[in-house]
């Protein structure tokens, strides 16, 4: 049997036949959101049609992920559990946001590497001082919606919560204390006299850097990586969501929308906790 998760409380008349229709089975609603257990398989293409017509999250599980064995869920930062990216933000302060932006969104597509970008940008905010850092945290830095649904659901559910960014621990050792997560790994910003100096501190947190952080987290946690999900929006999240058991596109490039598992582009953060009761 054949699971498919349909992110909305409630469908309208229209909306509710439509989808038995394609998935030629019977709707369940459930807390928050509807689920269809179907016998044949539908193409992610007719499905992703469908969800654009009706402009609601339609999600089929993978086969062989378990949603009630979920231990752990990792989490980009930047445009993922927050809703700006940082290092835009940073260089809006030295009026260089248009041109950061457009290398940040160029990694984010895939289009150049993403060390080599960042090493970049980084060396376009030396001088930035750190009154800027906390100002772009505490005026610019907005949770995206349903974020804290979402972590609040994984606490009770006792999932642990890996915030793992290619941006920097400035941020995620922050949001690390705010929102009481487990874990948080990013890029260091290498500071002196109160301000950036144009380099990092360490290895940089690239793709491969994030699987990485996955796979450590669930072998220290004695699980399996079929046992964790992933969630982010760009080039630089595909290896962690390779590896994982579920991996979500969360208003993610196209790029990335084609290669994860499920992808949620019209609802909150809160949609992930539907696909873990399934």
């Amino acid at each position: 049997m054949i699971t498919t998760i349909i992110h909305a409380a409630k469908l309208n008349k229209a909306a509710h036949l439509n989808i038995e229709e394609l998935f030629a089975a019977t709707l369940e609603a459930r807390d928050g959101y509807q689920r269809i257990c179907h016998q044949q398989p539908v193409s992610r293409q007719n499905i992703q049609s469908l969800s654009d017509q009706l402009r609601i999250d339609i999600n089929t599980l993978p086969t062989g992920f378990d949603p009630t064995n979920v231990k752990l869920l990792v989490s980009d930062m930047d445009s993922t559990l927050i809703s700006i990216e940082c290092i835009d933000e940073i260089a809006d302060h030295l009026n260089l946001k248009p041109q950061v932006a457009a290398i940040t969104e160029s990694a984010m597509c895939g289009e150049i590497d993403f060390a080599a970008s960042l090493t970049q940008r980084v060396a376009l905010l030396k001088g930035v001082s750190v009154a800027a850092l906390e100002l772009v945290y505490n005026e610019r830095l907005q949770l995206n919606p349903g974020a804290e649904q979402l972590i609040d659901g994984l606490k009770k559910r006792e999932i642990k919560f890996c915030l793992v960014s290619g941006g920097f621990t400035f941020f995620t050792e922050r949001l690390k204390k705010r929102l009481k997560l487990d874990y948080a790994h990013a890029n260091q910003l290498k500071i002196e006299e109160n301000s950036v100096t144009g380099e990092l501190v360490g290895n940089i947190v690239d793709a491969q850097a994030k699987a990485e952080r996955l796979l450590s987290h669930c072998e220290e946690l004695g699980i399996s990586p079929s046992q964790a999900v992933s969630v982010g929006d760009g080039a630089n999240d595909l290896a962690m969501m390779k590896v994982a058991g579920l991996s979500v596109a969360y208003h993610a490039k196209p790029a990335v929308q084609s290669q994860a598992s499920t992808a949620i582009n019209y609802g909150g953060l809160d949609s992930v906790l539907h696909l873990l009761k399934g």
